[in-house]
């Protein structure tokens, strides 16, 4: 009997190194004058998303609204540390908070949910679809997981132009199972692009938990594959946002590469104002609110720092002034005229 021909043992390769991590981030050390203006901030998205609850049931806000309860201290500590103007921002389309805490005037937003011509995108981008040049806000995506492409195309252009900003890419649990999000992935860690991106994991996508969807339901673990690190952070406090937002961003500012950034958080409401959200119990979210509310914890840490109540009461008043104000704004402005109907659409052959 003839012997089979022996197999080829593989070269051993030699063993991948010892990559270098970013440290583990603390939890921020702010300044009363610091916590109170993320107080602030966090407040406003709060009662700004409330009032836009409000105006979506009166039928002033049409299409789809996807509100960002629960979830401010994810856009309010990321983005305290970026530079307005040098540094970018591109999310999906539960996107309000983003750009209320990138320092966008309430009114412009609020006229822009309402479809009017003040709006920020001239009312013709609404809830889903915001952007701003001007500060370095790209979007409000509809399409789940197609900003994370984009926010590497932004990581890009930051390190072609040497111009020493970063990208910021935030994308939900849900999208963390894109094909285009891998992809992403593999081209910003070969390139070494200058992006973070944020997976703001609230748990339930658009209403299947992540622990029913993800094999890998850890998913700070989700770029490995790749090279890339990733850090889960308490995404409802907001210094251990900023924390690890000041470790990531130096980390991707200096040349390092990407970092992935997992968010625990969650949202108060469902996926979108026509979610019931009946996945879930009433009894779950309220133990949310008592244990982990962003605003009360960042009340708490105030209240440490000798920042008083009335401080706190005068904070409420000016924020519920400012809600007031944009919503007044959004319903007293002109809807866009017909004729503009046609205009910013590209019509040609090339």
């Amino acid at each position: 009997m003839a012997k089979s021909p022996a197999r080829k043992t593989a070269s051993a390769e030699p063993p991948i190194p010892n990559r270098e991590r970013p440290a583990q981030p603390d939890r921020y050390k702010a300044s009363a004058e610091e916590l109170t203006e993320f107080y602030r901030q966090m407040l406003l998205i709060r009662r700004f998303e409330e009032k836009a609850g409000q105006l979506y049931g009166m039928g002033l806000i049409g299409g789809f609204c996807h509100l960002y309860i629960g979830q401010e201290a994810v856009a309010v500590g990321l983005q305290s540390a970026l530079t307005i103007g040098k540094d970018s921002v591109i999310t999906g389309y539960r996107d309000h908070g983003h750009m209320l805490a990138y320092g966008i005037d309430p009114k412009v937003i609020m006229a822009e949910l309402t479809g009017r011509a003040a709006g920020i995108s001239r009312g013709k981008g609404g809830s889903m679809h915001m952007f701003s040049v001007e500060h370095g806000f790209y979007g409000g995506h509809g399409i789940v997981g197609a900003q994370v492409s984009l926010g590497a195309g932004l990581g890009f252009a930051h390190k072609y132009k040497d111009d020493g900003g970063i990208c910021l890419a935030y994308f939900g649990d849900g999208a963390a199972n894109q094909g285009q999000v891998y992809e992403s992935f593999n081209m910003a860690e070969l390139w070494k692009l200058p992006v973070v991106f944020v997976i703001e994991n609230n748990q339930y996508a658009m209403g299947t938990s992540v622990n029913r969807s993800s094999a890998e339901d850890q998913l700070y673990r989700r770029g490995e594959s790749f090279r890339i690190p990733g850090i889960q952070v308490d995404g409802m406090d907001v210094l251990a946002v900023r924390g690890a937002a000041e470790v990531a961003i130096n980390w991707a500012r200096e040349g390092k590469g990407p970092v992935l950034l997992e968010m625990k958080t969650y949202r108060y409401r469902g996926h979108s104002m026509s979610d019931p959200a009946k996945y879930r119990s009433r009894e779950e979210v309220q133990a949310m609110r008592d244990k982990s509310d962003p605003i009360e914890g960042a009340k708490r840490e105030l209240e440490k720092l000798g920042v008083g109540e009335d401080a706190l009461k005068a904070i409420e008043k000016e924020i519920k002034a400012v809600v007031a104000e944009s919503a007044d704004f959004a319903e007293q402005s002109p809807e866009p005229p017909l004729d503009d109907l046609h205009t910013d659409v590209l019509v040609g052959t090339y």
